[in-house]
């Protein structure tokens, strides 16, 4: 038992008659170990920017709001009345009145 430990830890199963089989799976273990690093480099940019996205969404969702306010708020008669004031614009004493037009056929 001692000394199959010993020949693996040597490297006794790379250079005997049979170690062509040996090297092609050692390469094929590789390989398979450096296309995992790369998937999972891979997977972790994309969950970067997938959370950089999120952030840029609740900004953008943020000012979306802020500027609906603000736009809300400027639709507003009163507000309207105080721009208008400064102009010396002012409201109608009497109301408006409905003109009907009646055609004869």
């Amino acid at each position: 038992m001692k000394e199959k430990i010993y020949s693996v830890l040597k490297g006794g199963f790379l250079i005997n008659e049979d170690s062509f089989k040996n090297w092609r799976f050692m390469l094929f273990i590789v390989v398979l170990m450096l296309l995992m690093i790369a998937s999972s480099h891979s997977s972790d940019k994309k969950v970067m920017e997938i959370a950089k996205l999120n952030k840029e969404i609740k900004e953008l969702r943020a000012e979306f709001v802020d500027t609906r306010s603000i736009s809300m708020e400027l639709k507003l008669e009163s507000t309207i009345r105080k721009k208008v004031l400064d102009m010396g614009l002012k409201p109608s004493e009497n109301p408006p009145q409905v003109i009907r037009v009646v055609s004869k056929k």
